[in-house]
């Protein structure tokens, strides 16, 4: 397998990383103020991510690290041509990032309130602002001769990538609520979980057309099995919440995640970045690519370190695997604290 191959399937597996860790903690702060009653229920919901958002969201450091290196004219066709969607994002995060951190640090009511606003906004711009970039990703965009980016904006704006990021949106919500339900205890566990049922049912509406369009469009054998795979896992997913088998029920959602951008990476491959202009301007594997000594140099590090982050992130995720409920909050809040 060529070492193009190889890069292209370590990014999108990257990817799916991502979506697959950062989609429940985007959903759980979606959540904060559709699930959550009051500020103690925000609380436990937040303190349920709390140990874990900020290792999530390496991922994405990581895996847009890895298109600039590995893959340098799709890094820099994405980065230019999408410049203000993905500024919006990574201010989302950033405003999303300090609010985690800034929320406790006042007493006060309106304090505390704005910054529950940026958690959930900076959850759901990125969330819904990836689904509409990968969509057109996938679908194509206006590339030129010159591997430059030729639309605007609002040529991302179209009903395909629109219905992608709502799919998104809906999904990482879903995958959030099952999270929740798997990581409380009581009253909100149990709202969590029929909460989650309604979502997969909106999910499974949703998710079933965009896939399929995406497939109709760019679709291949090999992501018509990974779209039957999405929803398989998917409906599983329904049927362990609904019989409260909430563990099994996180792992099919995430599944649910992991075959759905698989499916968008299988329609994609050998292109990295299709041209809605002319076949002959897409970007792919080969013509986007760094030389072949960078990318050795490169496979050698991430067969070295992958293996060290992987267990640091699982061992992270062990130490916090405990219950939370209303009862685990205090009545009054130390300062500093979540």
């Amino acid at each position: 397998m060529e070492l193009t191959t190889v890069w292209f399937i370590l990014i999108a597996v990257l990817w799916t990383g991502y979506f697959f860790l950062e989609g429940f903690d985007f959903g759980v702060g979606i959540l904060t103020k559709v699930l959550a009653r009051d500020e103690v229920e925000r609380r436990v919901l937040i303190n349920t991510i709390g140990p874990v958002w900020d290792g999530n969201e390496v991922w994405l450091i990581t895996a847009g690290g890895a298109m600039f290196a590995a893959f340098p004219e799709w890094y820099a066709t994405l980065f230019s041509g999408f410049y203000l969607p993905l500024l919006a994002i990574l201010v989302a995060l950033i405003l999303r990032g300090v609010a985690f951190e800034y929320r406790a640090k006042r007493d006060d009511a309106r304090w505390k309130r704005n910054w529950e606003h940026a958690i959930f906004w900076g959850s759901l711009v990125p969330a819904f602002l990836w689904g509409v970039a990968f969509a057109n990703i996938v679908r194509g965009v206006k590339i030129d001769a010159h591997k430059e980016y030729a639309g605007t904006v609002l040529d991302l704006l179209n009903a395909h990538a629109l219905l992608g990021g709502l799919v998104t949106v809906v999904l990482f919500t879903f995958h959030g609520a099952i999270f929740v339900g798997l990581k409380t205890v009581g009253d909100i566990r149990e709202r969590a979980n029929k909460l989650a049922f309604k979502l997969g049912l909106a999910t499974a509406v949703l998710a079933s057309v965009f896939l399929v369009w995406t497939q109709a469009d760019s679709g291949n054998g090999k992501s018509l099995v990974a779209l039957v795979a999405a929803v398989a896992a998917l409906l599983v997913s329904l049927g362990m919440n609904r019989i409260g088998r909430e563990g099994w029920a996180f792992v099919f959602s995430g599944l649910t995640v992991i075959a759905a951008v698989a499916m968008l990476f299988l329609a994609l491959f050998p292109n990295v970045m299709p041209s809605s202009i002319d076949s002959a301007f897409n970007l792919t594997t080969a013509n986007a690519a760094s030389t072949p000594y960078t990318l050795k140099i490169m496979t050698w590090v991430a067969v070295i370190m992958t293996p060290i982050v992987l267990c640091y992130q699982g061992w992270t995720y062990w130490v916090f695997s405990k219950r939370i409920g209303t009862k685990n909050i205090p009545t009054s809040v130390p300062h500093g604290a979540a």
